[in-house]
C-alpha cells in the first residue's frame, strides 16, 4: 500500500492493515491445517474489503474495515459457507486480527 497515493487510509489505518498481514504471514510456519484453512479464509474477507474501501476513495477507519468484515463473515456464515469445526476457527482468528486494532 501506498499512503502517498491513497488519501483514504490514515496512518493509524495502515498500520493496522500492515499489523493484520503481518498476524497472517507469521501464522503461516506455526499454524495448524485447521488455523491455515481460518486464516487464509479470513485473510480472503479482509483483503476484499480493503481492496473495496481503497477503491472507492472515501476516507476509512480500521473501525469501517472491522465493521464490514464483520458483516462479510456473517453472510458467508449465513449462507452455509463454513461448517461449525471452520466457523470456530476462523471466529477465534478474526478475535485476535481486532485486537490489532487497539494496540
Amino acid at each position: 500500500m501506498n499512503s502517498v497515493l491513497d488519501n483514504s487510509v490514515s496512518s493509524s489505518t495502515e498500520v493496522y492493515i500492515n499489523e493484520v498481514a503481518n498476524f497472517f504471514d507469521q501464522l503461516v510456519p506455526v499454524a495448524t491445517d485447521d488455523e491455515l484453512f481460518a486464516s487464509g479464509y479470513l485473510r480472503g474477507h479482509f483483503d476484499l474489503i480493503v481492496g473495496t474501501l481503497q477503491v472507492s476513495g472515501a476516507a476509512f477507519t480500521a473501525k469501517d474495515v472491522i465493521n464490514q468484515v464483520n458483516t462479510s463473515l456473517q453472510q458467508a456464515i449465513s449462507q452455509g459457507e463454513l461448517d461449525k469445526t471452520d466457523q470456530a476457527s476462523v471466529e477465534n482468528i478474526w478475535l485476535q486480527v481486532q485486537k490489532l486494532a487497539s494496540e
